[in-house]
């Protein structure tokens, strides 16, 4: 049904704006608001459907983008008041969902808020790409999304520890929306609204939340023992967040005033290093991601990787090297450095200023 993407967004928004806004005639003083919600697609960014070519992707950023340009451009149409990148596993693709908000944004003269929200998948507390709480964070913080959460996978016990988490670190509102359990053999929810709401509640005591909800499992009756819960408690209050350089891999790596140097490795680098220069002329891959882990193994907080050389074909060997390393979870814990005197934009700009922007963003 992908032909049907604009009508089903736009369609979908009208009614949930038509009934939002009956109810909002009927209490004006709770007013209701409709969020248009980005969900993660059916394909992932950065993980190979091919378990014989970990480099494979049938996906790509810009097709992403594309595809999350026309739901976010049919939501608004509908009368969205914001924009819910939800449910992220992936978060390569929620990096093409906000790229995609602000470039409709740009083109049809219309800002609205975004919240962002992530799914840590199993009890290791990792999205499925492997990346922990605060990397999620600081992978997509440049966003300034009106919040950040978490939602599915995990009911509100199993999830607790990482709202905790996302509540210190977040300069942002905080958002959760758990499942109502998790799943049983037959693929039910058994966790009631009654004791789902009493977890909540003890959350929002303890200052955790600024928005909450219910994801996979929970009914009315979840969302309304919930909301009658956590009425009448005070929102979280938004920590002061120190100055910092904060970058992720799978895991943070965050550069503060009392950070010592910091430690690029820069022997993935076909202008530095003899070695990996023969390796990736050769396409020996499997060697030259070794000089990668070799590199983090040794201390690397980040390795810089640059592909300059005039036999090779740079871009081709960069991507490839790139889509090999993010499946090496002993490499991918760290920030990577491109490094490259060769840039293509695939996507012509429309303005001087959204040159400007687009650059930004890259860097």
């Amino acid at each position: 049904m992908e032909a049907l993407a604009f009508e089903l967004n736009e369609a979908a928004a009208r009614l949930a704006r038509a009934c939002a806004d009956d109810w909002t005639a009927r209490t004006p003083d709770r007013p209701r608001f409709v969020a248009g919600v980005l969900g993660p697609t059916n394909r992932t960014a950065s993980i190979s459907p091919d378990v014989n070519d970990p480099g494979f992707r049938n996906v790509r950023f810009d097709e992403l983008v594309t595809a999350y340009a026309e739901a976010a451009r049919a939501l608004i149409t509908g009368g969205a008041d914001l924009l819910l990148i939800e449910t992220v596993f992936d978060t390569l693709n929620a990096k093409a969902a906000v790229f995609a908000c602000e470039q409709v944004f740009d083109e049809d003269d219309v800002r609205l808020p975004v919240m962002i929200s992530g799914t840590i998948t199993d009890q290791s507390g990792r999205t499925l790409t492997g990346q922990t709480t605060e990397a999620f964070y600081n992978s997509l913080r440049h966003a300034r999304p009106l919040s950040i959460g978490l939602n599915c996978a995990l009911g509100p016990f199993e999830l607790r520890q990482y709202v905790e988490e996302m509540s210190r670190i977040a300069g942002c509102h905080v958002s959760a929306h758990p499942n109502a359990g998790l799943p049983n053999e037959m693929g039910g929810y058994d966790l009631g609204p009654e004791q789902m709401a009493t977890e909540i509640r003890s959350w929002a005591e303890a200052g955790f939340l600024n928005i909450v909800g219910g994801c996979c499992g929970t009914t009315p009756a979840h969302i309304r023992a919930i909301a009658e819960a956590v009425a009448g408690l005070p929102p979280r209050a938004r920590p002061a967040i120190a100055p910092g350089c904060r970058l992720a891999g799978l895991e943070p790596c965050n550069i503060l005033a009392d950070s010592l140097f910091l430690n690029v490795g820069e022997r993935t680098n076909v202008t530095g290093s003899a070695k990996f220069r023969r390796l990736i002329k050769d396409g020996d891959y499997e060697a030259a991601l070794d000089v990668a882990r070799d590199q983090v193994q040794s201390g690397a907080q980040v390795i810089d990787v640059n592909m300059d050389e005039g036999l090779l074909d740079a871009q081709a060997a960069m991507v490839r090297f790139l889509d090999l390393a993010a499946a090496e979870p002993d490499i991918a814990r760290v920030p990577v450095m491109v490094d490259s005197s060769k840039w293509r934009c695939s996507r012509p700009a429309s303005s001087a200023s959204r040159a400007k922007a687009s650059s930004t963003r890259s860097r």
